[in-house]
């Protein structure tokens, strides 16, 4: 990976990540709109994604920060889930050398599927689809707590 010029905060691409066991949702945001677009999901076994593939998609959109979901317990503390997605966060830093940042992904699954079905209906609920749009939802939601 190539090493690029630093953006300032507010005009920075950012890639999207929803950790899961068996499928890593991701999309691509805009700072400066606050937006994110779901690029669909990677299957995963046991919390393991093809790296290559992962490596494939950042050279594609060389992102300037990448923001992995933290699945929390609704009362904030952490679950098993949350120690693999920093693991899962701490290797893709080691992959790419960008900055890594982990945020909230509490109820972006849910808030995920009610976008959908209102975009489609239930044909719209596939997995891959609802974990892709659940890394968008955790990247406008990182957007909006930066302007906090």
């Amino acid at each position: 990976m190539t090493k690029k010029e630093k953006k300032p905060v507010g005009q920075r691409h950012v890639l999207g990540f929803d950790f899961g066991t068996k499928s890593i949702g991701v999309a691509i945001g805009q700072e400066v709109t606050g937006t994110a677009n779901s690029l669909g999901a990677f299957k995963a076994r046991d919390g393991i994604p093809d790296w290559h593939a992962i490596e494939k998609l950042i050279n594609e959109w060389q992102p300037d920060l990448i923001v992995v979901g933290l699945p929390l317990n609704m009362d904030g503390t952490n679950q098993q889930i949350t120690f693999a997605a920093k693991k899962f966060a701490n290797r893709l830093h080691n992959l790419s050398r960008l900055p890594v940042e982990t945020h909230d992904e509490r109820l972006t699954s849910t808030d995920a599927r009610a976008r959908l079905f209102e975009q489609g209906g239930y044909k719209n609920l596939a997995k891959d689809n609802v974990d892709g749009m659940a890394a968008a939802i955790i990247l406008e939601s990182y957007f909006e707590q930066q302007w906090d």
